[in-house]
């Protein structure tokens, strides 16, 4: 039986990630620090023989007895609200997190593939978004934090490979959904659907003519899937190209929600992308992937789930306790 660590593991996507491979038949340890994961996501797997769980700081030295055939390295905060919140925790876990996880790597002859982002691009001059193009990021703005992090994770990834041969793997994410969002946490579609259950005006930042790309978790898991299995070590986007503007999403969370609110406009954050859509040729080629799940089938998987989701869930406005691990 292989052995894979993921770390983020009780997160929206390392959640995920940990099913999938269970259910492949993989022995499965999930690492997460807690500060944005939800042992929730994960309790299901608890009673099987081939899961474990640690809760550990990935940016903290990290050991993990056995042998190791992969690793994948998820643990970050992702959505805007958190990483504003604990800016220094973004860094480091993309820094010092890394770093350890590389080493663990070298030690265990694992294999390992990290979650960049499509945030690497920052707010792109070049559309779609090809994994050749180098980005337009402000280093020193609010989004800096989680932008730079993960394009110095990409960087010292690349060095281990060339310098240690490592195996390693990148996976450009961009917007994916689904299932064990948490609600408010910042991004578009749980701020949509979270706001049309509680009978709230939909909130649209700026003209809403600013476009997004998303991607159905599924699709995604099966994605970093084929890539992690693949022999090409450079980054890949991983995507749904189906371009849609903010606004226009807006009226199609409305007609699913089938709620009467309007959609009301607000100021545009600070470096907030106008335009977000993967090139996705290189998966299509290299993996024999593209994604499946149309936006209206997922939508509504999601839609369902967030239904089901208590009073108490719906109306939190904070899913966690940053304070305790904000350092000043």
């Amino acid at each position: 039986m292989k052995r894979i660590l993921i770390t983020g593991g009780a997160g929206f996507l390392g959640s995920h990630l940990c099913d999938y491979f269970i259910k492949k038949n993989y022995h499965v340890i999930g690492m997460d620090n807690l500060i944005t994961g939800k042992l929730e996501n994960i309790e299901h797997l608890f009673p099987l023989e081939n899961f474990e769980f640690y809760n550990h700081d990935v940016s903290k030295f990290v050991h993990v007895a056995g042998k190791l055939d992969y690793i994948l390295h998820f643990a970050s905060p992702a959505s805007p609200i958190d990483y504003l919140k604990i800016p220094i925790q973004t860094l480091k876990v993309s820094s010092l997190g890394i770093h350890n996880l590389l080493g663990l790597a070298k030690n265990k002859k694992a294999r390992i593939l990290i979650a960049s982002t499509s945030e690497v691009y920052g707010d792109p001059l070049v559309h779609p978004q090809t994994e050749e193009y180098w980005g337009n990021v402000n280093p020193i703005g609010p989004r800096g934090v989680y932008d730079e992090a993960k394009r110095f994770q990409e960087a010292i990834t690349m060095a281990y490979h060339t310098y240690h041969n490592i195996e390693t793997r990148i996976v450009r994410i961009f917007n994916t959904y689904g299932p064990r969002m948490r609600l408010n946490d910042g991004r578009v579609l749980p701020a949509f659907i979270g706001q049309a259950l509680r009978g709230e005006d939909l909130t649209v930042f700026g003209d809403g003519k600013q476009t997004r790309s998303f991607c159905f978790v599924d699709d995604l898991v099966d994605g970093i899937y084929k890539l992690l299995h693949s022999d090409y070590p450079l980054p890949v986007n991983i995507g749904n190209p189906d371009e849609i503007t903010i606004g226009e999403f807006a009226e199609e969370i409305i007609k699913l929600t089938r709620t009467s609110q309007k959609v009301i406009y607000k100021e545009l954050p600070k470096d907030d992308p106008l335009q977000r859509q993967p090139q996705i040729s290189k998966a299509q080629e290299i993996l024999h992937w593209e994604p499946k799940i149309a936006r209206e089938e997922g939508l509504k998987i999601t839609y369902d789930y967030f239904r089901s989701l208590s009073d108490e869930e719906l109306y939190r406005k904070d899913h966690n306790n940053f304070e305790k691990y904000i350092v000043k």
